[in-house]
């Protein structure tokens, strides 16, 4: 009787356990995973009052090769040596229009996932949208401003450099 009781007792918390565990895991599975946001710095861009000083400047003095837009600074994502991506240095005329409505020096690029379904997460939040997502043969780029003023620049690349 003893035995037959300890084998029925076994099997019981044997089944509450794996019911437990499997409960448990199903939980995990069926919450959603937290969308990736910012992958990295896509580009500085500061503004001047002679860009072409500037670039003769950081190439006399730090080795830059600027090119009309500034430097692209060219890295291998993670450890996949086949996916190409980049950084870009740019200095902007200081009567630039392009960081407006921030009344700032500077500007940041940030690379992010999956642009298209990050701008609805921002809109629920109540980051204000500059303007609207364009797409071009590099990359496709929404402008945001921060809590400071500061605009920012979101770009998801596309396609190698």
């Amino acid at each position: 009787m003893k035995k037959t009781f300890l084998i029925i007792t076994a099997l019981a918390a044997s089944f509450g356990l794996g019911f437990a565990f499997k409960t448990v895991l199903a939980k995990k599975a069926e919450s959603p995973a937290k969308m990736k946001r910012v992958t990295g710095i896509g580009g500085v861009f500061f503004k001047c009052t002679d860009t072409r000083k500037v670039k003769e400047w950081y190439q006399t003095h730090l080795g830059f090769n600027s090119d009309q837009y500034g430097v692209m600074f060219k890295w291998y994502e993670g450890f996949d040596s086949t996916k190409m991506a980049c950084t870009q240095w740019s200095p902007f005329s200081e009567k630039t229009k392009y960081f407006e409505p921030s009344t700032k020096q500077f500007m940041i690029n940030y690379r992010v996932e999956n642009l298209a379904a990050l701008i609805p997460e921002l809109q629920k939040e109540g980051v204000t949208i500059v303007d609207t997502m364009e797409t071009y043969s590099y990359g496709k780029f929404i402008h945001i401003m921060d809590i400071e003023g500061n605009k920012i620049e979101l770009w998801e690349q596309t396609g190698s450099f």
